[in-house]
């Protein structure tokens, strides 16, 4: 039997060579700066977690992306997290108990037991940030204007956001008395825009006319700022849930239009992101040049009743990665590398040692070995002058 290629890797699953790697350590930092500066905590979340918390308040798609084996200690059933935000709400209502806003942040690598269809990867380098405590528009907004500031400082361009709130929805299925089956299957049909699939859904339901043609209406409403002026009108009988999400939308709009007069806003009524969980609004960033957002979030004011604290909730996250190839020719520059000789000299041993210390980076020569520092990447190298040790730069 052949032997397999010891050096392959599952699908969807990558290494980070030292110049990717750089790269995104360097972006990492720089976002996580900008979170403090915010006012937001850094949290490190366990990679593997009781399955239940890690489901917590999500549906059916978390379930199946997320990998499962059996505690052999306590013969539970244990997940390798999805996504971080259930953790992150559990150490928010559990571990900390503010009674005041709490912003948290964090950032580590999440596994999925399949890639996205436009994204590959099943090792996505989550990052992200989250607001406990507040439910005004305030925090929503605190939340976007945040999210925004990380695109940028990840030298993203020509981005455009794109508005919902799961509200309407929820409230259109309230109304219209749907069973949690029937709740499902057309989030289903929704997510899949399949429009003759749900001409065919709605009207089989045992439902009032009217309510019929609001669901039916819910993949047309989306667009600029005509969109919610349209929702208004052709769901101006709905309950007042869903005028008073119309109204949300529009305030949040108005705000970010101040913020970021050149920033585009659309808006789409049945685009769901994370409606198993999330409660109010929802929110996306993205760029013509990927297919998909590249930045997500929205409010989710119930995931951490199980915990023991329901508390108000916003907040975003994204794929470290993507961020980071989506600017590949950052750092790219040539970065000093100091080649430091074979030589037994406690002068020169000093002299690495100051380097170093200054934040320099200097590698050692090793006795005997292949390669020269033009091989090695080597920028200057170290040169005894007299009795000192001199950085001289190569051409």
């Amino acid at each position: 039997m052949q032997q397999k290629k010891s050096w392959l890797l599952p699908e969807g699953i990558e290494e980070v060579l030292p110049e990717d790697a750089k790269r995104l350590e360097n972006l990492r930092s720089d976002i996580l700066s900008v979170f403090k500066r915010w006012g937001y905590q850094l949290v490190i979340t366990p990679f593997i977690d009781f399955l239940d918390s890690l489901l917590t308040g999500s549906g059916h798609d978390l379930d199946l992306q997320t990998f499962k084996l059996t505690d052999q200690l306590s013969g539970e059933m244990l997940g390798i997290r999805a996504d971080m935000t259930p953790q992150v709400a559990r150490i928010d209502a559990h571990n900390l108990k503010h009674a005041w806003p709490t912003r948290l942040c964090y950032t580590g690598t999440v596994l999925h037991t399949v890639g996205d269809a436009l994204e590959k990867s099943r090792s996505p380098m989550q990052i992200g940030a989250e607001l406990y405590g507040h439910n005004g528009l305030e925090s929503d907004l605190e939340i976007i204007q945040l999210m925004l500031e990380m695109l940028a400082i990840s030298g993203i361009q020509h981005v455009h956001i794109d508005l919902g709130h799961v509200g309407i929805y929820r409230a259109l299925c309230r109304q219209a008395e749907l069973s949690k089956m029937q709740e499902t299957s057309l989030f289903d049909i929704l997510q899949r825009k399949a429009k003759s699939e749900l001409q065919v859904f709605v009207q089989e339901l045992v439902i009032d006319e009217q309510l019929k043609q609001f669901l039916l209406v819910l993949p047309e409403l989306n667009g600029g700022r005509e969109t919610l002026i349209r929702a208004r009108d052709v769901l101006s009988k709905a309950d007042e849930t869903v005028n008073k999400s119309l109204q949300e939308l529009s305030l949040l709009a108005d705000r970010l239009a101040v913020e970021f007069p050149l920033l585009p806003i659309s808006f789409d009524l049945a685009e769901l992101r994370g409606y198993h969980y999330h409660t109010g609004i929802v929110f996306a960033a993205f760029v013509s040049s990927v297919g998909r957002e590249i930045a997500r979030g929205g409010r989710y004011d119930n995931i951490g009743a199980v915990f023991g604290r329901a508390r108000p909730a916003t907040g975003f996250s994204a794929d470290l990665k993507v961020l980071s190839e989506l600017n590949p020719s950052e750092n790219k520059e040539l970065a000093e590398l100091i080649f430091a000789p074979a030589v037994n000299d406690s002068t020169l041993s000093e002299a690495v040692r100051n380097l170093r210390a200054a934040g320099r980076c200097v590698v050692q020569e090793l006795p005997g070995q292949s390669g020269d520092y033009l091989a090695m990447g080597c920028t200057a190298v170290l040169e005894k002058n007299n009795k000192d040790w001199i950085v001289k730069a190569l051409a």
